[in-house]
């Protein structure tokens, strides 16, 4: 009798258990398809409408910012330029918080709309100060003991631009992330890809730049202030709604936790096993893919040889690992958990050397424009180019040269190296590098070449003559920054991603931001010093005079930073190790991969409550 209560008991377990299995394959199918309706190139005009209208704006008033603080404001130059400046790196800064909370708690779809509205709010300010002439000083045609913009005036202007620099940090570090989170970026796939997400997305804000270094400069400088600041407000409003609108559609994946936090886990579990010595075989080091779940979708990181110290922090000791309950993360941390910390630690030397690039070019929107100001800009006898405009002869190239990459560099590279990318990230780094070496120096060529043109007119003394010497002499300069933001800027930022923890993508995108910020914070604290111990009769950078100043000088100091930034970049990747990683793939990929013999494969559980299993590709040559 017991024995058949017994077996009863199992069958109807038995059929428990089956009838489990099965809502657990439905739902795993279900939440399957579900991915496979979401995200998609689809999604890419709604999300590439944000940021192109962010850039599209940020040019729109930055680009001729100078010439409103100069011409409208009544500062003098070197304020104005260092103003412009901080403005530049705070912009570049606070995408470092909007990475942290995406990542941390409020992901990236509401951290680009709550960082949109609020840029929305600091373009409407901007305009306001524009349209009313209460929140301007009087005009000042000569430009000769004018009077400067009073305090309220000066704080309505810094509150529009704290607002933008706040909406900033929450789109820049979000927007090329979440665009990729849409894509399938796995590195078996971009290998087959005759196209790259990065140039491209590079491209589509090289079109908004172009587009607003034109259009909206003209307007400024033709029509009008309020209707120069407006348009770019108008944009960003409609891309908003557009934003918002294609929701549905997006692919939204959960926040990780503060990536601050597990680092700071990985580091204080190792502190407290200092004294542990670490064990040769790496597999006796402690894993939980469950626990890394939500941090490792797309694939776990493995173990390396560098930093081996951080590896303590994965050394299990007794009591501290039970089948009931989670360990406390605070004194042990996983392999994934310490090998991001790794990969972090790997990447800031690469990144470090991005900041001087950024110094370099922060007089590009600043001593660029005056010197063009200066020069004669006719075009024919009615119409002469804004001097903000000229930036459109550097994005210009850069476009150009984002295409030639594409469909020229790469193929032909592609044959000797048999990388398919063509060069790695760090090589096309390195390029971008070198070229801007030679822009600034050609910058030195170009301003000796324009004031021998005043002196020998008699113009040196008067800071509003035109010197007869065409503008388009600083067109080559532009160029050439252009070219080595084709490879640089492009480089940089897919280096960050490709190279840092999946969990920390919208951190890592903010530091291509935060290397802009301190670059620029770098090149205000040069112009300052500058200014300041170059004496007053042959000051370097003079605040109303250009002619009676030393810029070329300045270039060349500029130049030989970036010489020795360039000896410090090689040193650094040529030291450098790739992350090693597996990547998940689906069944799909797997039956598509079968004759590739290269590709090992391992069988993992996956923890997605389903109980199902994935198949991981081994990364361990990645070249970047």
């Amino acid at each position: 009798m017991e024995l058949g209560i017994n077996n009863n008991n199992k069958s109807t377990t038995d059929e428990k258990e089956e009838e489990e299995e099965e809502k657990k394959s439905e739902d795993h199918d279900h939440l399957q398809n579900t991915k496979k309706k979401l995200g998609g190139i689809r999604t890419m005009p709604f999300i590439l409408a944000n940021e192109i209208c962010d850039r599209f704006a940020t040019t729109g008033f930055h680009a001729n910012m100078i010439t409103y603080l100069t011409q409208e404001l009544n500062m003098p130059l070197v304020p104005a330029s260092n103003t412009l400046t901080n403005f530049s790196g705070t912009a570049s800064l606070t995408p470092l918080i909007g990475a942290l909370m995406a990542d941390s708690f409020a992901g990236r779809f509401w951290t680009i709309t709550v960082g949109s509205i609020i840029y929305e709010l600091g373009l409407i300010s901007i305009t306001l100060s524009a349209i009313l002439p209460s929140l301007r000083p009087p005009p000042c045609p000569t430009q000769q003991n004018c009077q400067e913009a009073s305090s309220l005036q000066l704080s309505v202007l810094y509150i529009s631009l704290l607002l933008t620099s706040l909406g900033s940090g929450g789109i820049r570090p979000c927007v090329v992330t979440f665009a990729a989170d849409q894509l399938d970026m796995k590195k078996s796939t971009l290998a087959s890809q005759k196209w790259n997400f990065f140039n491209w997305y590079y491209f589509c804000m090289g079109m908004a730049t172009l587009t607003a270094s034109t259009v909206v400069v003209y307007i400024q400088d033709n029509v009008g202030w309020s209707w120069g600041f407006g348009i770019p407000a108008i944009a960003m409003a409609l891309s908003i709604v557009a934003f918002v609108f294609g929701s549905a559609l997006y692919v939204k994946l959960k926040p990780g936790g503060s990536p601050f936090t597990r680092l700071s886990q990985v580091i204080a579990s190792a502190f407290k096993k200092r004294k542990q010595p670490v064990p040769e075989d790496s597999k006796l080091l402690y894993q939980n893919r469950e626990l890394d779940a939500a941090i490792s979708v797309n694939g776990t990181l493995l173990h390396t040889h560098q930093f081996k110290w951080f590896d303590k922090a994965a050394i299990i000791r007794e009591g501290e690992v039970t089948n009931s309950n989670p360990p406390n993360l605070w004194r042990l941390a996983t392999v994934h958990r310490v090998e991001e910390l790794k990969s972090i630690i790997r990447m800031l030397p690469i990144w470090s050397a991005g900041i001087l690039l950024v110094t370099a070019s922060s007089h590009q929107n600043s001593f660029t424009i005056q010197q063009a100001r200066t020069m004669d800009r006719h075009l024919s006898h009615s119409f002469q180019i804004p001097p903000a405009s000229l930036s459109i002869f550097g994005t210009i190239t850069m476009l150009t040269g984002l295409v030639l990459y594409e469909r020229l560099f790469v193929p032909l590279a592609r044959q000797f190296t048999k990388n398919p990318s063509g060069i790695t990230c760090l090589q096309r780094m390195g390029i971008g590098f070198t070229i801007n070496i030679l822009a600034t120096l050609v910058s030195s060529f170009v301003e000796i070449k324009r004031k021998d043109v005043a002196a020998h007119h008699n113009l040196l003394d008067d800071p509003k003559a035109i010197v007869p010497i065409s503008v388009f002499w600083l067109v080559p300069q532009f160029c050439i920054h252009g070219a080595a933001e084709v490879f640089m800027s492009v480089g940089h930022l897919e280096f960050l991603y490709d190279q840092s923890p999946e969990s920390m993508r919208s951190s890592a995108a903010a530091l291509y931001w935060v290397a802009i910020s301190i670059g620029n914070y770098i090149g205000t604290l040069m112009v300052t010093l500058v200014h300041k111990y170059t004496g007053k009769e042959h000051n370097w950078l003079p605040n109303r005079n250009l002619n009676r100043g030393r810029l070329e000088y300045y270039y060349w100091l500029v130049s030989g930073i970036q010489v020795i930034n360039l000896i410090y970049y090689v040193l650094c990747a040529w030291f450098y190790t790739c992350k090693p990683l597996e990547e998940a793939i689906s069944k799909e990929e797997e039956e598509e991969d079968v004759d590739h013999h290269e590709i090992q494969f391992k069988r993992l559980d996956v923890a997605n409550g389903f109980g199902d299993h994935v198949e991981l590709a081994r990364n361990d040559h990645q070249t970047v």
